[in-house]
């Protein structure tokens, strides 16, 4: 494997209006935070980056209720966010904010380049405006009935319900969150990307995609089949990123509309982050060098922004790379019902965090990532899959070879002896096993890379039974030996299998066999064990009590 490749994982920017809940785990940050430890390991140059989004409408709503600030909203929720991915291990290479000057400046940028190129126009728009309030509405304040599909409570830029980007003037029977009244349409003036202008470019760009995600590429391709609009990219706001001159012109209460400002922010925390260490043009080599590779992990709401308008952005802009793969996620339901803090269907992040291990939690979801499906999920399936796989199959494995070998050799690591076709044979399976787990994770398949680890540690379960190194051990001592040396030589191999998954405890394994450095040290591979003492054994993992959850 080529060990140069300069791997790009762009996440999913959320908003700092609220708790984030398990479905947004699987839906984007898990499933990036799996994949660039996987590449880390296999030797590649990671930039994984994202922030909180803090120009969303939903804190200015919040700010609202609360009567407070929005950045008060802001600082709140980004310390959480912080706080939440520390706590799971996201190891993230820079995660930052929208409300950064260099972020305002990288947009400012994108928006002047796309505006001196003629894709971006000024034009009158028909928006809606609050006669109670006396204020036109930014798309997030205004909910009515999707014209799409019925959904009674859609958004004025998108419904949940049938994922349709919108504008709010397109809604059935309006309502303003800020008074309830109903809206009426007037004439403002606004700046627009000219998405028309990339249909055939699109097209055939999106046609030339092998290997994405079937949902995500038929969503895009039909996009740009139905015909892509002018998009407004400015609102009536004081809050946002301003537009820089001369398209100030338009007045001081003019921003650049959230969602074309926060797919900008990989760019802008690409640029940051170099900027953090100390070589400013070293983001270029994530950008601009036409070798390497960008992956964008969303929530399949997103699709429309990441493998359309972004797109149809970075080729207006010029000299940036396109998406690589866009593996956009499907939702995680609970109780068949989409999951959502607000109307309280699924507890938030922080919540599960504060109860499990982060590798458990790590493990449950990682098993049921909805790659290509909507995935229901529950308490009682996070414990099952926690007590029933992840603590008796892999958990008890380890617990049982390092006591046998703390018990019998004291803290002496087990000699190999002379392998019999049993030895081999294993561990010739479990080499196979990382292989194929690393083809599965190149693919973005990851529920499938985890099964692959697991049925390793399954093999070796077999192995043991088949031995039986406890009768052996008084029969034939060295056999024995040899034995446990290849339980926990495959044990090794496997702990690179587990790690971009269960990263915690992958190291405490490490150094529970005694082993110098860190798991990453070791490349994705099976390292030979290095003779050392073996620390005493402990449980990885705690069984889960049935009613932890209630």
């Amino acid at each position: 494997m080529n060990s140069s490749r300069h791997i790009l994982v762009a996440v999913a920017w959320p908003y700092a209006a609220g708790s984030r809940h398990l479905g947004h785990l699987a839906g984007a940050y898990l499933p990036a935070d799996i994949f660039a430890r996987y590449h880390r390991l296999a030797g590649n140059r990671v930039l994984m980056v994202s922030g909180s989004d803090v120009h969303g409408t939903p804190i200015t709503v919040l700010a609202d209720q609360e009567g407070v600030e929005p950045q008060a909203i802001v600082d709140r929720y980004h310390a959480e966010f912080v706080a939440d991915w520390e706590k799971l291990g996201i190891s993230w290479d820079l995660y930052t904010s929208t409300g950064t000057p260099n972020h305002y400046a990288v947009t400012q940028d994108v928006f002047s380049r796309l505006l001196e190129k003629g894709y971006i126009t000024e034009g009158a728009s028909i928006q809606l405006f609050d006669p109670q309030a006396e204020r036109f509405l930014p798309d997030r304040y205004v909910e009515g009935t999707c014209p799409h599909c019925g959904y009674r409570d859609a958004r004025g830029d998108q419904c949940d319900d049938c994922g349709r980007t919108l504008d709010a003037v397109e809604l059935i029977e309006p309502r303003s969150r800020m008074s309830e009244a109903t809206p009426v349409t007037r004439e403002t003036r606004h700046y627009f990307l000219r998405l028309d202008a990339f249909e055939e470019r699109l097209g055939d760009w999106l046609t030339t995609r092998q290997g994405w995600r079937r949902h995500v590429k038929n969503w895009a391709m039909g996009m740009v089949n139905e015909g892509l609009p002018q998009r407004a990219i400015t609102r009536d706001l004081s809050w946002g990123v301003p537009l820089p001159p001369p398209a100030d012109r338009l007045g001081d209460r003019k921003r650049i509309y959230v969602w074309f400002d926060a797919v900008i922010g990989y760019l802008s925390a690409a640029k940051e982050w170099a900027q953090i260490q100390g070589t400013p043009d070293e983001w270029k080599r994530w950008w601009e060098d036409p070798d390497a590779e960008s992956y964008y992990f969303i929530g399949k709401d997103n699709i429309p922004f990441h493998a359309v308008i972004w797109p149809a952005m970075l080729m207006g802009y010029g000299g940036l790379n396109l998406p690589t793969d866009v593996p956009a996620n499907q939702y995680v339901t609970f109780r068949q019902e989409k999951a959502s803090t607000s109307r309280g269907v699924g507890r938030s992040i922080s919540w599960y965090a504060d109860r499990l291990q982060p590798d458990a939690l790590r493990y449950a979801l990682g098993s049921v990532l909805p790659e290509q499906n909507d995935t229901d999920f529950s308490d009682s399936e996070l414990i099952r899959r926690v007590n029933d796989e992840l603590v008796a199959t892999w958990g008890n494995l380890v617990h049982r070879v390092l006591s046998m070998a703390h018990s019998w050799y004291g803290a002496r690591m087990p000699e190999g002896g002379s392998p019999a076709t049993g030895d081999v044979a294993l561990l010739a399976k479990i080499d196979a096993g990382l292989e194929q787990a690393g083809k599965l994770l190149e693919r973005v398949e990851l529920r499938a890379g985890l099964r692959q680890a697991m049925e390793g540690a399954q093999a070796v379960n077999v192995y043991l039974n088949a031995q039986a190194p406890w009768l052996l051990r008084k029969q034939d001592p060295r056999r024995a030996e040899t034995v446990l040396h290849t339980a926990l030589s495959s044990i090794n191999g496997l702990k690179t299998a587990f790690s971009p998954y269960l990263p915690f405890s992958s190291e405490r394994l490490h150094a529970m066999l005694g082993q110098p450095g860190s798991v990453s040290d070791g490349g994705w591979r099976r390292s030979p064990l290095v003779p050392a003492a073996l620390e005493a054994p402990r449980p990885l993992f705690a069984k889960l009590d049935e009613d932890l959850l209630d």
